[in-house]
């Protein structure tokens, strides 16, 4: 990948970060409930991915965004994993029994914030209404707080198949720490990681975020060395939005504690050259991994996909997902939770989905779904593979588009590549760090006045 500073000053935009398409602010709440329960019955034999949203947290991180409630009862799990059983009774009616669960994650919130007798409750309520699989070809993930965790509980985690786990570090930085109120030393962390790698865990993310309040190039360089010495498989580097009008926990972050625009580009640039000079490799936004790791193996097949929680290995399986705020996407069929647990929770009780939203792709959605994720996730799209799929001439669907990629072309931030049939849009090194700029030219639904994180 090649860093330009000119080029990123001149596509310094803000727009989606593509987990789906089209992008969640289309989801309609008016939308017809008896319409998206039809399309949730249409059969299928494709494996099943399940995501759980756990709201709580016992601490309040002052940079989050996430949908969280931020509690130290930790008894109110014991409602809400009853919730999550009736839930899912009520959604295992839809589906195939014999489907298996070839991916699962926990995400929060902090997932960890469950009791072990709540985990325990809970996984025997997903046994009881789907397949999983427990042989090492599964896909079981969590998101840990290394506050919210010890030996045991993480121990009961991979008996109950966890082989995944996401760890937020953030930065090590006490200073930092200190000023986004989520103080975790590092050798709490290391003490996690042996733990984990101790019990078999052989795949492990860390979060971190450039851009927090106090950093600087010295110290998150420090935090980096942390990180290569803990060798995590994989690594999210993303940038904090400063948003505190929509996020008023990030109203205790001053303005002036936040780096720069320059300094904050200076954190990236650092970080970037650091991971891959320690042999990671660039997945695309914000995601780095080892070679030999299944996301920088997919990526090198053409398999690697994206969802709701980021870069996926499993792009043919139905996402299912439970709780407060959860996104379902069964093949272009998206299905959002309310976001608030009292509304969630009437529905549920009521013997209802807690649906707040949707959305039904149509078949221009569909086709722009299938070119943003392949350039996202793969950096090059076949054009031929479009044609034959959808029966349609690209360059003539897509005219308007490829006349605006000119000047990214010239840019030389894509190439458009003919070999016989064969029309290979590429994405070139120069370009990797803008991908959002080059898959926005394609999403007709861009709107002005919602307000995205920068790309950069």
């Amino acid at each position: 990948m090649i860093w330009d500073s000119e080029l990123i000053g001149k596509y310094d935009l803000s727009g989606p970060r593509y987990t789906s398409y089209p992008t969640a602010p289309q989801f309609d709440a008016n939308i017809s409930k008896i319409a998206l329960i039809d399309k949730m019955l249409v059969p299928s034999d494709a494996p099943l991915s399940l995501y759980f949203h756990i709201p709580f947290c016992a601490h309040l991180c002052y940079y989050c965004a996430c949908n969280k409630i931020v509690t130290k009862q930790y008894e109110k799990g014991i409602e809400y994993v009853e919730l999550l059983g009736e839930e899912m009774r009520l959604r295992s009616l839809m589906l195939d029994h014999t489907r298996k669960v070839t991916q699962l994650h926990f995400g929060g919130g902090t997932p960890t914030f469950l009791t072990e007798d709540l985990i325990n409750a809970l996984f025997n309520n997903i046994k009881q209404h789907f397949t999983l699989v427990n042989n090492g070809t599964q896909d079981y993930s969590i998101e840990i707080d290394p506050r919210e965790i010890n030996y045991s509980k993480l121990k009961l985690l991979t008996e109950m198949g966890i082989n995944r786990i996401s760890v937020g570090v953030q930065d090590f930085d006490p200073i930092v720490q200190k000023a986004i109120h989520r103080v975790q030393p590092f050798k709490m962390v290391k003490n996690l990681m042996d733990h984990a790698r101790e019990l078999g865990i052989k795949s492990v993310n860390f979060d971190l975020i450039y851009g927090l309040p106090y950093q600087s190039l010295a110290g998150f360089q420090d935090t980096l060395d942390k990180v290569i010495q803990l060798s995590p498989e994989r690594i999210s580097l993303f940038n904090y939005a400063h948003l505190p009008e929509r996020f008023l926990a990030q109203k205790r972050i001053l303005d002036e504690s936040l780096p720069i625009a320059t300094t904050k580009l200076d954190l990236l640039r650092m970080s970037i050259e650091y991971l891959m000079n320690a042999g990671y490799e660039y997945i695309g936004m914000d995601h780095f991994a080892k070679p030999y790791d299944s996301l920088a193996q997919a990526q090198k097949q053409g398999s690697l996909q994206r969802n709701f929680q980021g870069y996926t290995t499993h792009a043919d399986t139905d996402l299912v997902a439970f709780g407060v705020s959860a996104i379902s996407d069964l093949n272009g069929v998206y299905i959002q939770n309310h976001t608030d647990l009292t509304l969630y929770r009437n529905s549920i009780e009521k013997g209802q989905l807690a649906i707040a939203k949707g959305y039904i792709s149509n078949r221009d959605d569909k086709i722009r779904h299938h070119v943003i994720m392949s350039l996202i996730a793969q950096f090059e799209l076949n054009t031929e593979i479009i044609e034959k799929e959808f029966k349609i001439r690209f360059f003539d669907y897509f005219s308007q588009e490829v006349d605006n990629l000119t000047s990214m072309i010239e840019d030389g931030m894509l190439e458009i590549n003919h070999n016989g049939m064969q029309t290979i849009i590429k994405v070139t090194e120069r370009g990797r760090l803008l991908i959002r700029c080059i898959c926005m030219v394609f999403d007709k639904y861009l709107n002005g006045a919602i307000k995205y994180s920068k790309v950069i």
